[in-house]
Protein backbone atom coordinates (compact mmCIF):
# COMPACT_ATOMS: atom_id res chain seq x y z
CA UNK A 1 0.00 0.00 0.00
CA UNK A 2 2.90 2.63 0.91
CA UNK A 3 4.90 1.63 -2.69
CA UNK A 4 1.67 2.52 -4.27
CA UNK A 5 1.32 5.56 -2.35
CA UNK A 6 4.94 6.46 -3.46
CA UNK A 7 3.70 6.07 -6.96
CA UNK A 8 3.88 9.22 -9.07
CA UNK A 9 1.77 7.79 -11.46
CA UNK A 10 -1.06 6.99 -9.03
CA UNK A 11 -1.08 10.58 -7.14
CA UNK A 12 0.77 12.76 -9.59
CA UNK A 13 -2.42 13.43 -11.90
CA UNK A 14 -4.28 14.21 -8.58
CA UNK A 15 -1.69 17.20 -7.77
CA UNK A 16 -1.57 18.33 -11.17
CA UNK A 17 -5.26 18.89 -11.28
CA UNK A 18 -5.34 20.47 -7.65
CA UNK A 19 -2.43 23.22 -8.84
CA UNK A 20 -4.40 23.76 -12.16
CA UNK A 21 -7.08 24.45 -10.40
CA UNK A 22 -5.47 26.68 -7.94
CA UNK A 23 -4.16 28.85 -10.41
CA UNK A 24 -7.35 29.24 -12.42
CA UNK A 25 -9.38 29.74 -9.20
CA UNK A 26 -6.87 32.95 -8.33
CA UNK A 27 -6.83 34.12 -11.83
CA UNK A 28 -10.75 34.25 -12.10
CA UNK A 29 -11.16 35.64 -8.31
CA UNK A 30 -9.24 38.42 -9.41
CA UNK A 31 -11.95 39.52 -11.40
CA UNK A 32 -14.64 38.07 -9.51
CA UNK A 33 -17.01 40.66 -7.02
CA UNK A 34 -20.31 40.48 -4.74
CA UNK A 35 -22.50 40.78 -8.26
CA UNK A 36 -20.94 38.35 -10.54
CA UNK A 37 -18.75 35.81 -8.95
CA UNK A 38 -17.62 33.75 -12.11
CA UNK A 39 -15.63 31.46 -9.50
CA UNK A 40 -19.00 29.71 -9.75
CA UNK A 41 -19.07 29.02 -12.79
CA UNK A 42 -15.06 27.38 -12.71
CA UNK A 43 -16.28 25.62 -9.89
CA UNK A 44 -19.63 24.19 -11.41
CA UNK A 45 -17.83 23.83 -14.95
CA UNK A 46 -15.20 21.83 -13.46
CA UNK A 47 -18.02 19.21 -11.50
CA UNK A 48 -19.44 18.82 -14.96
CA UNK A 49 -16.68 18.11 -17.07
CA UNK A 50 -13.94 17.10 -14.90
CA UNK A 51 -14.04 13.10 -13.72
CA UNK A 52 -14.96 12.27 -10.37
CA UNK A 53 -12.09 10.43 -9.46
CA UNK A 54 -10.35 13.55 -9.71
CA UNK A 55 -13.05 15.64 -7.16
CA UNK A 56 -10.89 15.65 -4.16
CA UNK A 57 -8.16 17.30 -6.11
CA UNK A 58 -10.58 20.32 -6.91
CA UNK A 59 -11.73 20.54 -3.36
CA UNK A 60 -7.60 20.99 -2.51
CA UNK A 61 -7.45 23.33 -5.26
CA UNK A 62 -10.31 25.02 -3.95
CA UNK A 63 -9.21 25.19 -0.61
CA UNK A 64 -5.35 26.12 -0.93
CA UNK A 65 -6.26 30.03 -2.29
CA UNK A 66 -9.01 30.36 -0.37
CA UNK A 67 -7.03 29.45 3.08
CA UNK A 68 -3.72 31.53 1.49
CA UNK A 69 -5.93 34.76 1.74
CA UNK A 70 -7.32 34.11 4.74
CA UNK A 71 -4.39 33.41 6.77
CA UNK A 72 -1.78 35.82 5.16
CA UNK A 73 -4.35 37.84 5.98
CA UNK A 74 -4.40 37.32 9.94
CA UNK A 75 -8.09 35.64 9.94
CA UNK A 76 -8.83 39.51 10.90
CA UNK A 77 -12.45 38.58 11.47
CA UNK A 78 -11.88 36.00 14.40
CA UNK A 79 -11.05 31.91 14.31
CA UNK A 80 -14.80 31.43 14.06
CA UNK A 81 -15.46 33.29 10.86
CA UNK A 82 -11.66 31.72 9.42
CA UNK A 83 -12.95 28.54 10.44
CA UNK A 84 -16.04 29.23 8.52
CA UNK A 85 -14.31 31.06 5.73
CA UNK A 86 -11.82 28.84 4.83
CA UNK A 87 -15.03 26.10 4.12
CA UNK A 88 -14.12 25.27 0.30
CA UNK A 89 -17.86 25.58 -1.60
CA UNK A 90 -16.74 22.64 -4.32
CA UNK A 91 -16.87 20.47 -0.55
CA UNK A 92 -20.58 21.42 -0.09
CA UNK A 93 -21.71 21.13 -4.03
CA UNK A 94 -19.90 17.83 -4.85
CA UNK A 95 -22.06 15.67 -2.50
CA UNK A 96 -25.23 17.04 -4.04
CA UNK A 97 -23.86 17.75 -7.54
CA UNK A 98 -23.51 14.05 -8.04
CA UNK A 99 -27.09 13.26 -6.66
CA UNK A 100 -28.16 15.35 -9.41
CA UNK A 101 -26.40 13.90 -11.99
CA UNK A 102 -27.11 10.53 -10.88
CA UNK A 103 -30.86 11.18 -11.33
CA UNK A 104 -30.44 14.14 -14.19
CA UNK A 105 -27.46 13.09 -16.53
CA UNK A 106 -25.95 16.00 -18.10
CA UNK A 107 -26.19 14.56 -21.64
CA UNK A 108 -29.80 13.17 -22.87
CA UNK A 109 -30.53 10.14 -24.38
CA UNK A 110 -30.68 12.40 -27.97
CA UNK A 111 -27.45 13.93 -27.13
CA UNK A 112 -28.37 17.13 -26.37
CA UNK A 113 -27.69 18.66 -23.24
CA UNK A 114 -30.05 18.49 -20.12
CA UNK A 115 -30.77 22.63 -19.34
CA UNK A 116 -33.04 21.28 -16.21
CA UNK A 117 -29.78 20.17 -14.83
CA UNK A 118 -27.55 22.52 -15.37
CA UNK A 119 -29.68 24.81 -14.40
CA UNK A 120 -30.50 23.21 -11.03
CA UNK A 121 -26.95 22.65 -10.31
CA UNK A 122 -25.73 26.15 -10.48
CA UNK A 123 -28.60 27.22 -7.93
CA UNK A 124 -27.47 24.75 -5.63
CA UNK A 125 -24.12 25.86 -6.03
CA UNK A 126 -24.72 29.32 -6.09
CA UNK A 127 -26.92 28.05 -2.65
CA UNK A 128 -23.75 26.57 -1.38
CA UNK A 129 -21.53 29.95 -1.62
CA UNK A 130 -24.11 31.69 -0.28
CA UNK A 131 -24.43 29.28 2.95
CA UNK A 132 -20.93 29.81 3.54
CA UNK A 133 -20.78 33.20 3.46
CA UNK A 134 -23.57 34.00 5.50
CA UNK A 135 -22.27 31.95 8.11
CA UNK A 136 -19.29 33.79 8.03
CA UNK A 137 -20.31 36.78 8.21
CA UNK A 138 -23.15 35.95 11.21
CA UNK A 139 -19.60 35.17 13.28
CA UNK A 140 -17.42 37.89 12.38
CA UNK A 141 -15.94 39.33 15.30
CA UNK A 142 -15.07 43.45 14.07
CA UNK A 143 -11.03 44.60 15.12
CA UNK A 144 -11.72 47.23 16.73
CA UNK A 145 -15.09 46.21 18.43
CA UNK A 146 -17.41 47.75 16.70
CA UNK A 147 -20.72 46.00 15.65
CA UNK A 148 -20.23 43.74 12.65
CA UNK A 149 -22.51 44.48 9.55
CA UNK A 150 -25.73 41.89 9.97
CA UNK A 151 -26.51 39.44 7.65
CA UNK A 152 -29.56 41.05 5.55
CA UNK A 153 -31.43 40.34 2.63
CA UNK A 154 -29.88 42.50 -0.15
CA UNK A 155 -26.13 40.86 1.08
CA UNK A 156 -27.85 37.72 0.69
CA UNK A 157 -29.83 38.15 -2.38
CA UNK A 158 -26.38 40.08 -3.82
CA UNK A 159 -24.23 36.68 -3.28
CA UNK A 160 -26.82 34.46 -4.26
CA UNK A 161 -27.92 36.13 -7.85
CA UNK A 162 -24.08 37.19 -7.96
CA UNK A 163 -23.11 33.15 -7.83
CA UNK A 164 -26.01 32.20 -9.98
CA UNK A 165 -25.29 34.60 -12.80
CA UNK A 166 -21.40 33.57 -12.42
CA UNK A 167 -22.20 29.87 -13.30
CA UNK A 168 -24.16 31.10 -16.30
CA UNK A 169 -22.27 33.21 -17.47
CA UNK A 170 -19.23 29.74 -18.12
CA UNK A 171 -20.88 26.79 -17.78
CA UNK A 172 -23.51 26.88 -21.09
CA UNK A 173 -21.21 29.03 -23.19
CA UNK A 174 -18.76 26.04 -22.54
CA UNK A 175 -21.19 23.38 -23.15
CA UNK A 176 -22.44 24.90 -26.34
CA UNK A 177 -18.87 25.69 -27.75
CA UNK A 178 -18.03 22.18 -27.25
CA UNK A 179 -20.98 20.90 -28.68
CA UNK A 180 -20.78 23.24 -31.63
CA UNK A 181 -17.12 21.95 -31.64
CA UNK A 182 -18.13 18.28 -31.99
CA UNK A 183 -20.48 18.56 -34.71
CA UNK A 184 -17.50 19.77 -37.31
CA UNK A 185 -16.25 17.51 -39.27
CA UNK A 186 -12.10 17.37 -39.35
CA UNK A 187 -10.25 20.36 -37.30
CA UNK A 188 -11.70 23.42 -36.14
CA UNK A 189 -10.47 26.40 -38.65
CA UNK A 190 -10.99 30.23 -39.15
CA UNK A 191 -13.10 29.65 -41.95
CA UNK A 192 -16.02 27.65 -39.00
CA UNK A 193 -15.55 30.49 -37.12
CA UNK A 194 -15.78 33.30 -39.05
CA UNK A 195 -18.58 31.95 -41.47
CA UNK A 196 -20.76 31.15 -38.27
CA UNK A 197 -24.26 33.19 -38.65
CA UNK A 198 -24.06 33.44 -34.36
CA UNK A 199 -21.06 34.97 -34.62
CA UNK A 200 -22.07 37.53 -37.17
CA UNK A 201 -25.08 38.48 -35.64
CA UNK A 202 -23.30 38.74 -32.33
CA UNK A 203 -20.23 41.22 -33.78
CA UNK A 204 -23.01 43.24 -35.79
CA UNK A 205 -26.05 43.81 -33.89
CA UNK A 206 -26.33 42.68 -29.90
CA UNK A 207 -22.35 43.26 -29.28
CA UNK A 208 -23.01 46.57 -30.33
CA UNK A 209 -26.08 47.05 -28.95
CA UNK A 210 -24.72 46.33 -25.36
CA UNK A 211 -21.70 48.54 -25.95
CA UNK A 212 -24.12 51.06 -26.59
CA UNK A 213 -26.42 50.21 -23.11
CA UNK A 214 -23.06 49.44 -21.34
CA UNK A 215 -21.97 53.31 -22.55
CA UNK A 216 -25.11 54.97 -21.40
CA UNK A 217 -24.88 53.62 -18.05
CA UNK A 218 -21.43 55.44 -17.55
CA UNK A 219 -21.87 58.22 -19.25
CA UNK A 220 -25.29 59.38 -18.90
CA UNK A 221 -26.13 57.34 -15.78
CA UNK A 222 -28.40 58.72 -13.27
CA UNK A 223 -32.03 58.15 -13.44
CA UNK A 224 -31.38 55.80 -16.97
CA UNK A 225 -29.33 53.32 -15.59
CA UNK A 226 -31.95 50.78 -14.13
CA UNK A 227 -33.26 50.97 -17.67
CA UNK A 228 -30.07 50.41 -19.56
CA UNK A 229 -28.99 47.23 -17.20
CA UNK A 230 -32.50 45.79 -17.61
CA UNK A 231 -32.54 46.46 -21.46
CA UNK A 232 -29.56 43.96 -21.86
CA UNK A 233 -31.75 40.68 -21.38
CA UNK A 234 -32.99 42.09 -24.97
CA UNK A 235 -30.36 40.28 -26.54
CA UNK A 236 -30.54 37.02 -24.74
CA UNK A 237 -34.12 36.58 -25.41
CA UNK A 238 -33.50 37.60 -29.45
CA UNK A 239 -30.25 35.16 -30.00
CA UNK A 240 -32.31 31.97 -28.06
CA UNK A 241 -35.16 33.17 -30.67
CA UNK A 242 -33.02 32.57 -33.68
CA UNK A 243 -30.05 30.65 -32.78
CA UNK A 244 -31.73 28.11 -29.88
CA UNK A 245 -29.87 27.44 -26.54
CA UNK A 246 -26.33 28.63 -27.88
CA UNK A 247 -27.40 31.70 -28.91
CA UNK A 248 -28.92 32.25 -25.45
CA UNK A 249 -25.79 31.01 -23.90
CA UNK A 250 -23.86 32.77 -25.41
CA UNK A 251 -25.73 36.25 -25.26
CA UNK A 252 -26.43 35.49 -21.47
CA UNK A 253 -23.04 35.23 -20.90
CA UNK A 254 -22.26 38.66 -23.06
CA UNK A 255 -25.20 40.21 -20.81
CA UNK A 256 -23.51 39.22 -17.72
CA UNK A 257 -20.20 40.51 -18.16
CA UNK A 258 -22.10 43.80 -19.36
CA UNK A 259 -23.98 44.07 -16.26
CA UNK A 260 -21.25 43.59 -14.32
CA UNK A 261 -19.55 46.16 -16.29
CA UNK A 262 -22.23 48.54 -15.28
CA UNK A 263 -21.39 48.21 -11.46
CA UNK A 264 -21.14 51.77 -9.53
CA UNK A 265 -19.15 50.00 -6.33
CA UNK A 266 -18.13 46.31 -5.18
CA UNK A 267 -21.57 46.38 -3.60
CA UNK A 268 -24.25 47.82 -5.37
CA UNK A 269 -27.79 47.64 -3.96
CA UNK A 270 -28.93 49.23 -7.41
CA UNK A 271 -28.19 46.19 -9.37
CA UNK A 272 -30.17 43.82 -7.66
CA UNK A 273 -33.25 43.79 -9.84
CA UNK A 274 -31.29 44.37 -12.35
CA UNK A 275 -29.82 40.55 -11.31
CA UNK A 276 -32.89 39.29 -10.65
CA UNK A 277 -33.92 40.33 -14.47
CA UNK A 278 -30.64 38.94 -16.13
CA UNK A 279 -30.75 35.74 -13.97
CA UNK A 280 -34.61 35.14 -15.04
CA UNK A 281 -34.09 36.16 -18.82
CA UNK A 282 -31.11 33.97 -19.11
CA UNK A 283 -32.61 30.75 -17.13
CA UNK A 284 -36.26 31.02 -19.37
CA UNK A 285 -34.46 31.93 -22.85
CA UNK A 286 -31.75 28.25 -22.08
CA UNK A 287 -34.70 26.62 -21.85
CA UNK A 288 -36.97 28.26 -24.73
CA UNK A 289 -33.72 28.26 -26.52
CA UNK A 290 -33.53 24.49 -26.24
CA UNK A 291 -37.01 23.74 -27.26
CA UNK A 292 -36.06 25.93 -30.93
CA UNK A 293 -32.96 23.81 -31.25
CA UNK A 294 -34.89 20.46 -30.93
CA UNK A 295 -37.68 21.68 -33.42
CA UNK A 296 -35.03 22.74 -35.97
CA UNK A 297 -33.76 19.49 -35.69
CA UNK A 298 -36.95 17.37 -36.32
CA UNK A 299 -37.26 20.05 -39.31
CA UNK A 300 -34.62 19.23 -40.60
CA UNK A 301 -34.48 15.44 -40.41
CA UNK A 302 -38.12 15.88 -41.85
CA UNK A 303 -36.89 17.71 -44.49
CA UNK A 304 -34.18 15.77 -45.14
CA UNK A 305 -36.59 12.54 -45.65
CA UNK A 306 -38.71 14.60 -48.23
CA UNK A 307 -35.76 15.71 -50.07
CA UNK A 308 -32.67 12.89 -49.93
CA UNK A 309 -30.98 14.68 -52.73
CA UNK A 310 -30.06 17.89 -50.67
CA UNK A 311 -29.29 16.43 -47.77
Amino acid sequence: MIAKFKDPSIWGPHLAVAAAYAACYEVVRYFSFTHWMITAGLRLGCLLLVQRRFWPALVLGEFLPIAEKIFLGGAPFGAAWASIATIPPILLCAPVFALLHKHMPLIREDGRANMVMILTAALVCAGATTGIGSMALSVIVMPDGSTPPPVSVPIVLAWLLGNYLGALTIVPTVLALRERIMRIDGPLTWAHVWHSPLLREILCVEGPILIALLAAVHFIGGNTTPYMRMAMVIPVVVLAVRHGWHGAAIGGMLASVALAESAIATRDPSMIPAQVTLAFAISTSLLLGLRVTERRAVAKQADARINPVTR
